[in-house]
């Protein structure tokens, strides 16, 4: 179960150099999250999320699919460590969209990158709000991205990544520096695709950025977040315009399964 990276690189459309420097941690981290959309197509169709390297492949690669935090996540791990880095999977508990007092489990997924003495936060894989370049573990320092400001703020062991829009600071996930392993993530990633009350099962999530915007898609509520501050909605109210827009501005490889359109109907009730 090894990385086929050239087939990677022809994915996201990345020509750089392959070594272990910012540079290319920089390059990779946002051509993969313009290139290889954030979608929950499979619990929402009943199908399983395998997380072997073979499968991720074959799902985001090589069936130009999507995928969410685990998938994404593992695989930019995988090429990472394939590259040269030093990676470590981590877990996060979300607290973006969620209800005040509401405690959620750490099921979301991110990783740490240590290089040259410095360590880093990627994450391909939150969806409307996913980053576009890595973060310094660094603490309340703001930092830029191609789409938008972000900092860690320190809080008792942990940290918090916030992101600022229009002007205030909003959290979406806190997490600590605890390594977690496959098996850590299989267990989290089976209850997210399965529970009947999760919200990948429930409802149909998509996103991606791509240049001087973000696509969101809930449900059949589309949204393109630009980045001078203007949003633009649409409410989309039959099945051909879900499949234009996730085909279209989301880049999802729709699969050819019967089952598909009945689910997509669905979203529109």
């Amino acid at each position: 179960m090894t990385i086929d990276l050239a087939s990677y690189f022809k994915r996201i459309g990345y020509s750089g150099n392959v070594t272990a420097h910012l540079d290319t941690l920089e390059a990779l981290h946002l051509r993969h999250a313009e290139s290889i959309p954030f979608e929950n197509l499979n619990p929402l169709l009943g199908w399983p999320v395998p997380l072997d390297v073979d499968s991720l492949q074959e799902k985001l690669i090589h069936s130009r699919r999507g995928g969410y935090c685990y998938e994404q996540n593992l695989l930019l791990k995988t090429v990472l460590e394939a590259v040269g880095f030093k990676v470590v999977g981590l877990a996060a508990r979300v607290s973006w969209n969620t209800s005040p007092g509401v405690i959620l489990p750490r099921t979301h997924m991110l990783i740490r990158v240590d290089l040259d003495g410095h360590a880093y936060i990627a994450d391909v894989g939150f969806g409307g709000l996913t980053l576009t370049a890595p973060l310094r573990l660094e603490a309340n320092a703001e930092q830029s991205t191609p789409h938008g400001q972000f900092r860690l703020k320190a809080q008792g062991d942990e940290f918090v990544l916030q992101a600022k829009l229009a002007g205030e600071w909003k959290s979406l996930y806190s997490f600590t520096l605890q390594e977690q392993l496959l098996p850590d993530y299989e267990m989290a990633n089976w209850y997210v695709s399965c529970h009947p009350q999760s919200r990948f099962v429930t409802r149909l999530i998509a996103a991606r950025p791509s240049g001087d915007r973000r696509y969101a898609l809930l449900n059949n509520e589309f949204a393109v977040h630009f980045l001078d501050g203007r949003t633009e909605r649409r409410l989309l109210t039959n099945v051909s315009e879900l499949r234009e827009v996730l085909e279209g501005p989301l880049k999802v490889n729709l699969p050819a399964a019967p089952e598909l359109d009945a689910m997509l109907h669905r979203m529109i009730l």
